[in-house]
This record gives C-alpha cells, sequence and structure tokens, in this order.
C-alpha cells in the first residue's frame, strides 16, 4: 500500500518532520496546515523539498466549518477554499479534508450540506483537485461515517467523496461493519488511529491521547478490514495527535509510525483469508510471529568490582557458578531452569552500552522455535538486528536491539535446556549447590521506562515478539504515579512487565537508566513453595523489603485468608494477592547496585497477574528505608 503520516504525529520543524517520514520508509505526507504557516517557504519549494526526498504530498487539511452555513460565510468559505486550493496545486497535493461543521452557526440541514460541498467539488474541479469529507466525532450535526457519506451521495460529485478516521468511528462505539457497503471509489482518503480507553470528552481523547495502530485498545484491524472489504485502494495513513510524541524525537516516532502500519497490514492480511477477499492492493507479509516459549537467560553488563558484588548477591539467592565462557570475561550462574549470565568483558556490546550506568541487564535470551524468522520478522518490523562476535566452535545466536539499546537474543529451541551453555561455556559441577533456595523459572521481567517508551515498547512485543498486553494500572508510590502494564504470550511462558513512572521523583524515575529506557529494574523468580524457598533465602544472607504489619491487618479486612496463613505470611515478610483464578504470594528483595532486585513469587492455581496492587507496599517501604 502507498503509506502516508500526518506531519501533525511527530515533533520538530517541518522540514525535520519530512526527513524523519522519509528516513522511516513513507510514500508520502498528510499537510497539517499549521505547518505550512509557519514553514519559511513557499508551496511550490515545499513540493520541490517533498520530491527530493522521494514524499508526496497526499493530503491537505484541514477545511474547518464549511457545510451547512448561512448564506454569506458559505461565501466567505468559498473564497477561502479557493485560497487553499491556489497552495495545493502550488505544492501537489491533489486532495483536501474537510471535516464536518463545529460552528454555533450551521445548519441542520443534510441537504444545504449536500449543495454547498457541492459547490465546493465544482470549484475543486476546475483545478482537477478533489474534496473529501470526514466527520468529527464532536461534529455540530454530522458525527458518523454514514451520516457524511448520506450527504457525499446526495451532493454526487464525481470530486467529492468520503474520508474515514478510525478515531472518530471507534471513539464513538459506531459499527464499522456498515463501510463494506460503501464503494471503495468514493472513499478518498484512510487516516488510521488508536488510542487507549478512558472515560473523557471525546474532543479532549482525540486531541491528546491517540496513538499508532497496536499501541491502543481499539479494534482498528476489524476497521481497517472493512475498509478493504468496501474496495478501497488510496493511500493508509495516520493522523496522531498525541503530546507525549510532540516531545519525542521524530526520527523514533516515525519508526514507531512506520511499524504501526506494517503491523495492521500484517494482522488484517490474515483477518482477510478467513473469508478469502479478493485484495486489490498489497498487503505487508512478514515472517510469522515467532514462537517464544520463555527466557533462557538474562545477562549482566558489569566491570570487574561490580561483577564481584553481584557474584556474591547470586549465591545468595541460591544460584552456583557452573561455568566460564570459553572466550570472554563472562561467567554463567545457574538454579532450577535460570540462567544469570555476568557479563565483565571490557570491549563487549554490553559493556559499551552499560557500564558507565552501574551493573544493568543487557540482554534477554529467548526460546525459539526458529531463531532466523524471528530475526527476520523482526528487521522487517524495522528493528534493528545484532551480531556479537564469536569464537571458535561458539555458537552464533540471533539477536536483535530491543527499544531502549537492550538486545534480545533469540536461543533455538533445538538445543535444549543447555545446549547453548554446553558450546559456549567450559561448564563446572552442574549439581544442586548447598545454597540452593529451590528457585525454578524466570517468572517475569519488569523495565522500568522513560514515559515516551511505553507506547514503543507495546508496539514492539506486540508487532515483533507477538505478545499481547493486558490492563493498563496506575500504582501509588510515595512520590507520584506509576503507569504499569504486562504482557505475555498466549501460554503465559513469557512475561514482561512494563513500568513508567508519571512523576520524576518516584523511584522508578530515579533507577531509570540513561540511556532512554528499557531498563530492567526488577526480576521474578518463581518457586513452588514460597516460604520454605524464603527461609532458606535468608539463611543464605538475603536481604528482604520489610514489610508493615499494619498491611497484614488491612489484608484480613480485605481477603478471607486463613488465619494460619496470614500469620505465616506476617511472619516472613510475604505479600499476598488473590483473583477468581488463584493466589499469588510474593516477596521483594533489597535494591542492589542500580536500584535493580529481585521477586520471588509463587503462583497458585491459574493466578495470572503480577501482585500489582501490593506494589504501593513494596514502595513505600524502599521509601521509608
Amino acid at each position: 500500500m502507498h503509506r502516508s503520516i500526518a506531519t501533525v504525529s511527530l515533533s520538530g520543524t517541518l522540514r525535520q518532520k519530512l526527513e524523519a517520514v522519509a528516513d522511516a520508509g513513507f510514500d508520502g505526507i498528510e499537510l497539517f496546515e499549521a505547518d505550512f504557516i509557519n514553514f519559511k517557504g513557499t508551496a511550490a519549494e515545499l513540493g520541490r523539498i517533498a520530491g527530493d526526498l522521494g514524499l508526496s504530498i497526499d493530503l491537505y487539511q484541514p477545511l474547518r466549518d464549511f457545510e451547512g452555513m448561512p448564506e454569506a460565510q458559505f461565501r466567505r468559505s468559498l473564497e477561502r477554499a479557493e485560497r487553499k486550493f491556489d497552495l495545493m496545486q502550488a505544492m501537489g497535493a491533489p486532495t483536501m479534508l474537510c471535516c464536518s461543521n463545529t460552528s454555533p452557526l450551521s445548519i441542520n440541514d443534510p441537504s444545504l450540506a449536500a449543495a454547498q460541498l457541492h459547490e465546493l467539488a465544482e470549484r475543486a474541479a476546475r483545478r482537477n483537485l478533489r474534496v473529501g469529507f470526514e466527520a468529527l466525532a464532536w461534529g455540530r450535526h454530522t458525527w458518523l461515517y454514514g451520516q457524511a457519506w448520506e450527504i457525499v451521495k446526495q451532493a454526487n460529485h464525481p470530486h467529492l467523496g468520503l474520508i474515514l478516521d478510525s478515531f472518530h468511528t471507534l471513539s464513538l462505539k459506531d459499527d464499522p461493519a456498515g463501510i463494506a457497503a460503501i464503494p471503495g471509489d468514493k472513499i478518498f482518503f484512510l487516516q488510521m488511529a488508536d488510542a487507549p480507553l478512558l472515560s473523557m470528552d471525546v474532543l479532549q481523547w482525540a486531541r491528546h491521547h491517540r496513538s499508532f495502530p497496536g499501541q491502543g485498545d481499539f479494534d482498528v484491524v476489524g476497521f481497517f478490514e472493512q475498509v478493504l472489504r468496501a474496495g478501497y485502494t488510496g493511500p493508509l495513513s495516520l493522523e496522531i495527535f498525541n503530546d507525549i510524541f510532540r516531545e519525542t524525537p521524530n526520527r523514533r516516532t516515525a519508526v514507531d509510525a512506520m511499524r504501526s502500519l506494517l503491523y495492521l497490514e500484517s494482522e488484517t492480511r490474515q483477518r482477510l483469508a478467513k473469508p478469502a477477499v479478493a485484495q486489490q492492493v498489497t498487503l505487508f507479509d512478514p515472517p510469522p510471529v515467532p514462537a517464544l516459549s520463555g527466557l533462557s537467560f538474562i545477562e549482566f553488563a558489569a566491570d570487574e568490582a561490580s561483577a564481584a558484588t553481584l557474584a556474591t548477591l547470586v549465591k545468595q539467592l541460591g544460584f552456583r557458578r557452573i561455568g566460564r565462557h570459553r572466550s570472554k570475561a563472562v561467567t554463567l550462574y545457574r538454579q532450577g531452569e535460570i540462567n544469570l549470565i555476568v557479563n565483565a568483558q571490557p570491549d563487549s556490546f554490553a559493556r559499551e552500552r552499560f557500564e558507565a550506568h552501574g551493573t544493568s541487564v543487557c540482554a534477554l535470551g529467548v526460546r525459539c522455535g526458529d531463531p532466523l524468522a524471528a530475526v527476520g520478522r523482526a528487521t522487517a518490523m524495522r528493528s534493528q538486528r545484532h551480531d556479537s562476535p564469536v569464537g571458535p566452535n561458539e555458537l552464533r545466536v540471533p539477536a536483535i536491539v530491543a527499544p531502549g539499546g537492550n538486545l534480545i537474543h533469540f536461543v533455538p529451541e533445538a538445543l535444549g535446556a543447555n545446549g547453548l551453555y554446553e558450546a559456549d561455556f567450559i561448564l563446572e559441577d552442574q549439581g544442586a549447590g548447598a545454597n540452593d533456595a529451590g528457585l525454578q523459572r524466570i517468572d517475569h521481567v519488569a523495565l522500568g521506562l522513560a514515559l515516551d517508551q511505553l507506547d514503543t515498547w507495546v508496539l514492539f512485543t506486540r508487532a515483533v515478539l507477538g505478545l499481547e498486553p493486558g490492563e493498563s494500572l496506575e500504582l501509588a508510590d510515595p512520590f507520584g504515579l506509576i503507569r504499569s502494564r504486562g504482557v505475555a504470550n498466549a501460554e503465559r511462558s513469557l512475561r514482561l512487565v512494563l513500568n513508567v513512572s508519571l512523576s520524576q521523583r518516584t523511584r522508578t524515575a530515579r533507577t531509570l537508566s540513561v540511556t532512554g529506557g528499557g531498563a530492567v529494574h526488577h526480576i521474578a523468580l518463581s518457586c513452588s513453595d514460597i516460604f520454605e524457598t524464603a527461609a532458606k533465602l535468608r539463611a543464605n544472607g538475603t536481604r528482604f523489603v520489610p514489610i508493615s504489619d499494619n498491611y497484614y491487618d488491612d489484608l484480613a479486612t480485605r481477603i478471607d485468608v486463613e488465619p494460619a496463613l496470614l500469620s505465616r505470611m506476617r511472619d516472613a515478610g510475604v505479600l499476598f494477592d488473590r483473583s477468581p483464578a488463584g493466589d499469588y504470594l510474593h516477596i521483594y528483595t533489597e535494591s542492589f547496585e542500580g536500584g535493580l532486585f529481585f521477586e520471588v513469587a509463587q503462583r497458585v492455581g491459574d493466578y495470572d497477574a503480577y501482585g500489582a496492587l501490593n506494589a504501593p507496599a513494596r514502595m513505600a517501604s524502599q521509601a521509608q528505608d
């Protein structure tokens, strides 16, 4: 498809926006009028700049408060439109967006609106231009696409068509199924936007909280499917009003934007194949979503001194050193199915990227059925491939760079549980150590993100890794709010938790990596008996975050917990959550260098969350310490 984006969706000057859009691989732009008004150049010069960058100017917008107006105002609006037509011809923009009227002067008369739009289209036709009519969700008399389509039909002019915007339809919970019955050649332009589900005025929602497809909660795939079933073959464009995007570096936003369209096309392509429908456009067809089955390893970057400190900590957690890398200063620790790698190699990517920020998680190893296909999908979805240097007889594990700079390695499932480590490490005694505490596997990894990285990570995990986001929660830190959202695969064998701070004073904000986000700030490890495991960890020297007695007094009033269990939790400092599907018992270690800490967790039954309601107890205790 021809892929486009509205200039209002990015930060920067108009020239900078065009360069970012072109670099991300777009074919064209929607020119938002305010961007041109403040541009130091003529319309013709803008057209040449866009052309030199390989971009077409697909749409000029908006023409506001036009249809259904009293005669005097209508005549003035026609003159206003003529001046816009002059600019469009000079820059090479073929279509104007006319949005439905919001003026208190407008008249609720569809026949008058149709007649006035017919006159506008007639003037556009004299210049071989087109006009697209769009229903704004807050339009005074026309707010549904069906109403706009009836007016366009009544106007009956070949140079007048419909412009569809997913936000205006889905925010009102209007059914997009009727779009499929509209002739495709009368849909002049398609704008896509996602959004989180919010209870607020639709105008404020639209102007501040739109997001790229795949970042929000709307069924944008279903909407796009209906447009294609109508026979639409025009541009696929993004129009995003978002306060955070207006602050974010525009090249990163442009990459996210392109990834969102590729994800939208690929998901819609699958729907159109069931049942089969004649596609008049070519939709993006990437390698399939990778089959991921959990985390194989977590790798830390550390200098020599930090590596020694970390070694002491993981030994207290019951891990045993079982191997040394064949060619690098890299050490492997194991307990149960958990593999922790400490990378102290001075010239490695990990050290270069992360050593200035203390001990940090620099890479995650994910077990994967087809690693090469996984990397192929990732690069097709605009992620960067990473190739680490390997020594003789060592395995090359395909990897990509995640947002913020972390690496994600795709470890071949065919290697089995230990095949990678047998190849790359000189292994020592692999038996259980005397300090083994019963930790079994990695339950989840939590990342602290900069505020402008949350949507990026939601889209990345969805489009590249095939994970699905859960509910978005807001948690109370003593110094602000933390927004938290889990993402996981269908089997729940791979779980990540994405956290952003809405304040600069919270612990999450203070411990964020200055690399721009994506810093792992806590690692949750599972066990089968949390009381036994916690006792062994304490005996090993592990220190846990103390929990107030008031927490347990309150817990007994909220949840029907057996007194004996409540007493054990109070004595051990274990926190508790319950859902209809099961229970969650967990405890947090004290933080070490860089603010990183561990969580020990036991899931009972089919509990599927992360104990988020207990996070304030942990954060308050950490603040008091």
